[in-house]
């Protein structure tokens, strides 16, 4: 047995008894969307129907079983389970309608991705290295081209990275003393 109470235009409310659980579904909907959300509760097989109050926090509904009665708390699409029963002097008690059952999700069910079409790699071509040159401090590293070694070898200030003649003795940029 489902019911259903319309909290607002926008808003519903649907219950669901399932042998030992009750199904809780609030349907919120504007022009051209409906969110769904819906949560279990163990409580035990309904021996009356639920009530349904509305209160400043929201809305509680009164589930009475055999083995007692069980108030859950729905604000917005958020639910849980509380101890005690909402204050009679400042809460609403709602109509509920018999429904034949809750609503299913509207959106279809996605269709599985089909595999990725795989190409072998293709081998990667050389890398063309330019020549470098590189210096911090006294340490020096060359990758020369065949045709620059004939050339010399330029040299850099190891304080401010400025290039220097072999035979300067000093830094033209920054005075840095130079060791040979």
């Amino acid at each position: 047995m489902a019911y259903l109470c319309e909290l607002s235009s926008t808003q519903k409310v649907y219950l669901d008894s399932q042998a030992n659980q009750t199904v809780v579904t609030t349907v919120t909907s504007s022009p051209g969307q409906q969110q769904q959300s819906s949560s279990s509760f163990t409580t035990g097989s309904w021996t009356s129907p639920p009530q349904v109050y509305r209160h400043n926090g929201g809305i509680t509904i009164e589930i009475e079983t055999a083995q007692g009665k069980y108030y859950i708390n729905v604000q917005g699409n958020s639910m849980g389970m509380v101890n005690h029963p909402p204050s009679t002097n400042q809460s609403q008690m709602l109509q509920l309608q018999q429904v034949s059952s809750i609503p299913n999700a509207t959106m279809s069910p996605m269709k599985p991705m089909e595999p990725m079409k795989m190409e072998p790699m293709k081998p990667m071509e050389p890398m063309k290295m330019e020549p470098m040159e590189m210096r911090m401090g006294n340490m020096e590293m060359r990758l020369n081209s065949p045709e620059q070694s004939t050339h010399p070898t330029r040299h850099f200030c190891s304080q401010c990275g400025a290039s220097v003649k072999p035979e300067d003795r000093f830094c033209s940029s920054c005075g840095h003393r130079l060791d040979s």
